[in-house]
């Protein structure tokens, strides 16, 4: 009977014997080596030594091998204060891996509710009473990737790596609001061979060509600018605040009232302090070569939103809202220089304006701009004749002989070497009006994401360029 009964205890499914359970006369195996509590099937559970040895049961020793189990050793006092000084220990770390678990479980529901709140905005058109009073979702995809440009980097004013949770957010959200590119896509013909040999074409789709040339680009412009900022993780220079004056630096009187006079209007911005006696070459290499890299993105950028900018429908708001004439816009001495003059100089046009101030320099291209249409509405409307008429007159370029056409090329010319003189001019009303009646989602995304990009990488090269001024103050009065 006991025999069946050990049998019975055996054959249960899931039972593993162990080497001592084996004949026992059977000499030509090797010494039954001694398993730890925590090996095999025990770790799976996370048992500790202590719990295996105070809750295993008496059992036959014969069923196992002649050597006593560890478990069964006599245990001293200060061996069972061991166990218990580690069993407390190892509950403290199981607590606190959970706490930690709970924490991160927290963490990812409130990110989890921040985005469900964001894209219910999103499809809200940023109304979330519901009245329909929300604006379209170009828009407020357009808005969505501004305002977390301005969470991300608004408070970032120094040049330092940014904070983990923020790189982290900026990735984040920024593949949430891009992924919508992904269905955005054109149908175009294929060429597919069937099984019989014939060739069939199909239609297969791929990404927009505009989201395709540009979305790549502007996502390796990015990383770029975020690796700019990581470069600075060691750096030779710091930053005091407005007015604060450092303490490792015995001359940073002198220069910080030259950088307060030369930034006078944005007092906010932290001044950067440098040693007494400037930079090493190493880091004033490293600031140039990151300069350089800045502002090569920043023209990248900027070229990528004026290209979106000018593929933008004119809405027609804008364009009932022009003047009827465009002299009465521009002024009669502009008007005078852009019709009377047979060499038109754009460059010599703006050195004679004596621009002050980049606000005046913006006031002036809102009115070209207005301009450059008003006469191209009118060059238009002289030349809406029948077709044969039209047909003979743009054949024997007349159209380009017109006082408005020429006018409005002019003016097109003058706006360009403008926009190129002051590179971090403001957006014109036109590419205002443009953002704010754009129904275009892909354009929408495109548009303000490189716009972003080129306010951040023209704020890099600021920075620097403060950096490197101070530097050469300091050296200038080491001198």
């Amino acid at each position: 009977m006991d025999n069946s009964s050990n049998f019975d205890e055996i054959s249960e499914p899931g039972y593993q014997p162990s080497p001592s359970s084996l004949d026992q006369n059977d000499h030509s195996t090797v010494e039954t080596p001694v398993y730890s509590t925590m090996s095999g099937d025990s770790s799976m559970f996370g048992r500790t030594y202590s719990e295996t040895s105070a809750f295993s049961d008496p059992i036959d020793e014969n069923s196992y091998s002649s050597e006593p189990s560890p478990s069964h050793w006599p245990v001293t006092k200060s061996g069972a204060r061991d166990q218990a000084i580690f069993g407390r220990l190892e509950m403290k770390q199981q607590k606190q891996v959970v706490d930690d678990k709970l924490d991160d479980q927290e963490s990812v529901d409130l990110e989890l509710e921040t985005m469900k709140e964001r894209f219910s905005k999103l499809l809200l058109g940023e109304d979330m009473s519901g009245s329909g009073k929300g604006v379209c979702t170009a828009v407020t995809i357009s808005n969505a990737i501004t305002n977390l440009y301005a969470t991300v980097f608004g408070q970032n004013l120094r040049l330092e790596p940014l904070k983990p949770e923020k790189k982290s957010m900026w990735k984040r959200e920024m593949d949430c609001l891009l992924s919508v590119c992904d269905y955005i896509v054109e149908f175009v013909p294929k060429s597919q061979n069937s099984r019989d040999g014939t060739t069939l074409e199909v239609m297969e789709s791929r990404p927009r060509s505009d989201i395709y040339i540009n979305l790549p680009a502007l996502t390796k412009l990015d990383a770029m600018l975020i690796e700019v900022l990581d470069s600075f993780q060691d750096r030779e220079f710091w930053y005091a605040e407005q007015g604060s004056m450092s303490s490792n630096s015995t001359r940073s009187g002198s220069f910080r009232r030259v950088i307060i006079q030369r930034k006078e209007e944005k007092w906010w911005v932290p001044v950067p302090c440098v040693p007494p006696d400037g930079l090493s070459e190493k880091s004033r290499k490293h600031l140039r070569h990151k300069r350089d890299c800045a502002y090569q993105i920043h023209k990248a950028a900027m070229a990528i939103n004026s290209s979106i900018l000018a593929e933008m429908e004119i809405p027609h708001t804008y364009m009932a809202s022009l003047p009827k004439s465009g002299r009465a816009c521009l002024g009669d001495t502009i008007y005078r220089y852009l019709y009377t003059a047979d060499r038109f100089s754009p460059d010599h046009l703006l050195d004679c304006l004596n621009i002050a101030s980049e606000h005046e320099a913006l006031e002036l291209a809102d009115q070209v701009e207005v301009s450059m249409y008003t006469w191209r509405r009118k060059a238009c409307l002289s030349h809406s004749k029948s077709s044969w008429d039209m047909v003979k007159d743009l054949m024997s370029d007349i159209d380009r002989t017109d006082k408005n056409h020429v006018l409005a090329e002019r003016a097109e010319t003058l706006l360009f070497c403008l926009k190129q003189r002051y590179p971090e001019l403001s957006q014109t009303s036109l590419d205002t009006c443009k953002i704010q009646y754009n129904r275009d989602v892909g354009q929408a995304i495109l548009e303000s994401y490189s716009r972003v990009l080129e306010g951040l990488a023209f704020n890099i090269v600021a920075w620097i360029d403060d950096v490197l001024f101070v530097d050469k103050s300091v050296r200038t009065q080491d001198q």
